[in-house]
């Protein structure tokens, strides 16, 4: 049994397989399944950000709802949706994408709200004074561009500006394209436990 258990954890995290088809796999029931792998995703440490300069960050929005016993309304429709950025409370939290260019690592954090406090709260573990940012042109990004602690430099997209030299964010843009892709074999996902599947 023990072997199955490992075999399921190593397909959800390798292979992004959902549950149903690991139910599937190794003839368990759905719920045992998911409690198991969830609770063993929890207690692998997340990675602690380590900045050192220079850093992009960009912010993608993701469909992630409450699931389940969680949700205390009736289900939304799923007709037109209202157009612009997405809010937490309107099922398309925001997940920070963060590149770190001086080690090559990439980091995946939703979030509940894109504002000034969130961002300062993300980039606030670099001990190393500027940190250079490379953002696009949000202004949620603008005050930092007013702090000592920051250089941040910018692309606006608007414009049909993309890249000039080093200033770009198109890691961050090639990444969380990826991330729906990656979440969509789960069928819907809770947004309060969205940070287990990143």
């Amino acid at each position: 049994m023990l072997r199955k258990w490992l075999f399921s954890i190593y397909a959800f995290l390798r292979f992004n397989t959902s549950f149903r088809q690991l139910q599937l796999e190794i003839d368990g029931q759905y719920k045992t399944i998911s409690q198991r792998v969830e609770r063993f995703t929890k207690a692998l440490d997340a990675p602690s950000l380590d900045l050192v300069r220079p850093v992009e960050i960009d912010e993608v929005y993701v469909s992630a709802g409450l699931k389940g016993r969680e949700r205390d309304q009736e289900s939304r429709l799923r007709g037109l949706s209202t157009r612009g950025r997405g809010l937490y409370d309107q099922d398309k939290p925001p997940v920070f994408t963060i590149v770190d260019r001086g080690t090559g690592n990439r980091y995946a954090i939703p979030a509940k709200s894109v504002d000034e406090s969130t961002i300062r709260l993300l980039l606030a573990v670099c001990e190393k004074e500027p940190l250079t940012i490379y953002t696009d042109g949000f202004c949620a990004y603008d005050p930092l561009a007013e702090d000592d602690a920051f250089d941040r430099e910018y692309v606006v997209h608007g414009d049909g500006e993309y890249a000039d030299e080093d200033v770009h964010v198109n890691t961050c843009e090639s990444h969380g394209s990826l991330l729906r892709p990656w979440l969509s074999p789960h069928r819907g996902i809770s947004k309060d436990r969205l940070t287990q599947y990143l």
